[in-house]
């Protein structure tokens, strides 16, 4: 696994996200990006695929949109519970229905609930102790319960052209992992039973190779998403977004997409 050493005291303590990132989280282009519908639609699928109904856990919840889109989009087969260390983008997510705790995921007290799911989308990049958030997850789930995974694949097309200069590469990344790297992370609790890779952004590529490494702030980060966003809702591109499918689609079939996901079984 390739890792940040030493690791920023702000991020090894999550002191970060409660005080610089929240401005990130909560920025508008930001906030909108995520509560549009399309903004979960591959984690939405593959989430229902696993787990059809029950209790859900999402950790490193930020401000809640993962939670709010798998309520409206299947009303009433989930109980959820959102936690994070931000507290802005948690009293956010209140705001829109989606009931939190907060604190370090590793030392909570959940009130002895158990869970037949808990997810991580795009969280174990960020953690510096990631293994203990994998074993706090194992300790919530329910015997079969199922732990989502999502991660920046660093076998991706876009992490073998750009290297360093890949955005995916920036100070809050304290871990990066290949398919293998998180297999052997993951294994000595639990099983693998999906392993997928999705997403891929070419306007980033083009970005980050005409930038040639230079720093991408978080706002650009955001409006960028928001921009992505409306693409997408864009009828007119209806033709340019089924090429984009098969690009996404052909790149994940050879483990190249920007993104490694792996759906994970408690093992007892």
């Amino acid at each position: 696994m390739v890792y940040v050493s030493p690791v920023p005291a702000a991020f090894a303590s999550g002191r970060y996200y409660q005080q610089a990132g929240t401005e990130y989280y909560l920025s508008p282009a930001k906030l909108e990006g995520d509560y549009a519908p399309e903004r979960f639609e591959r984690e939405l699928r593959l989430f229902r695929k696993h787990c059809r109904r029950g209790r859900v856990l999402d950790v490193g919840c930020s401000s809640g949109a993962f939670l709010f889109h798998l309520k409206g989009r299947f009303p009433g087969d989930y109980e959820v519970l959102g936690t994070d260390v931000s507290g802005a983008p948690l009293d956010y997510a209140e705001s829109r229905g989606v009931p939190v705790v907060r604190g370090d995921f590793p030392g909570q007290d959940l009130g002895g609930r158990q869970f037949e799911a808990v997810s991580f989308w795009a969280v174990l990049e960020h953690l510096a102790e990631p293994r203990s958030f994998l074993e706090r997850a194992w300790q919530a789930l329910k015997p079969e319960g199922v732990c989502f995974v999502l991660v920046p694949n660093l076998s991706s097309l876009a992490m073998r052209l750009l290297g360093a200069r890949c955005r995916c590469v920036y100070p809050q990344h304290l871990n990066y992992f290949t398919p293998a790297t998180l297999r052997r992370l993951v294994e000595e609790r639990f099983l693998v039973v999906e392993t997928r890779f999705t997403h891929f952004n070419p306007v980033i590529v083009w970005q980050d190779w005409r930038g040639g490494g230079a720093e991408v702030s978080n706002l650009e980060r955001a409006a960028l998403l928001k921009r992505t966003t409306a693409w997408k809702q864009n009828r007119w591109l209806k033709p340019v977004k089924g090429l984009y499918r098969i690009a996404e689609l052909t790149l994940g079939t050879f483990g190249l997409a920007d993104n490694l996901a792996m759906v994970l079984r408690k093992q007892v």
